[in-house]
């Protein structure tokens, strides 16, 4: 029978951050060097959730050390592996140069230093996950048939939207902005979190995220009149 969510997360969650890093990524780790993908995980991870590099480094280890057969894979008793491009024959050595890797992060403290451009797609959507909401959801190819412009959907987003994660959308524009990264790098980071049009003129893609933060920040929520407050 397939695992219930208590018990997927229980065996396989932390493994699966560890696997959706490398969706789109090379996985050429080897003993000695780990891939980009693996250094993506680490560093957010060590900067977000440094608790969770041990339990990545036990999953890894235990589902190389016990892999599944392919009755109780089709059955659902265990997390697929993605396809990787690994060999069949090299996913345990694969799997266990993860662990090792992640086990020497933990116990020497190397911890890969801070980037200020994520260097994958998962690094992208983990370090700006609201972002990634609000761009992908709002901002796809379809948003000019869906909203009179853009300040409209900036609109419609503040007004649908619990404001805990309106102000944590604030939060994340501010640090990215912050960045202060060179213009091609907003470009493809909008891209990277979903963003399918061009900003409006006469906008820079770094100028229409400020622009984004300061609509949200002065937005006030119509609550039904000036006697109605929300609790």
């Amino acid at each position: 029978m397939s695992l219930k969510p208590l018990e997927f997360d229980r065996r396989y969650g932390e493994l699966d951050h560890v696997f959706s890093a490398y969706v789109g990524q090379l996985a050429d780790d080897t003993p000695e060097r780990p891939s980009s993908a693996l250094t993506a995980y680490l560093r957010h991870t060590w900067h977000s959730r440094p608790w969770a590099l041990a339990v990545a480094e036990q999953q890894l280890r235990e589902y190389a050390e016990h892999p599944p057969g392919r009755l109780r894979l089709r059955l659902g008793e265990f997390h697929p592996l993605p396809d990787t491009g690994v060999p069949d024959a090299e996913v345990r050595e694969w799997l266990l140069a993860l662990a090792g890797h992640t086990r020497r992060s933990i116990e020497e403290g190397e911890v890969p230093p801070p980037s200020p451009v994520p260097d994958t797609h998962w690094e992208w959507h983990a370090r700006f996950p609201e972002l990634t909401q609000f761009l992908g959801g709002w901002f796809s190819q379809d948003m000019p048939d869906e909203f009179a412009d853009h300040d409209a959907a900036i609109d419609d987003y503040a007004a649908t939207t619990d404001r805990t994660l309106v102000a944590r959308l604030v939060g994340e524009l501010r640090e990215l902005v912050a960045l202060a990264l060179d213009e091609p790098d907003y470009v493809v980071g909008a891209a990277e979190l979903g963003m399918e049009v061009e900003p409006p003129e006469p906008h820079a893609t770094s100028d229409w995220l400020t622009h984004v933060a300061d609509r949200l920040s002065a937005f006030r929520p119509d609550y039904g009149g000036p006697d109605r407050r929300p609790n």
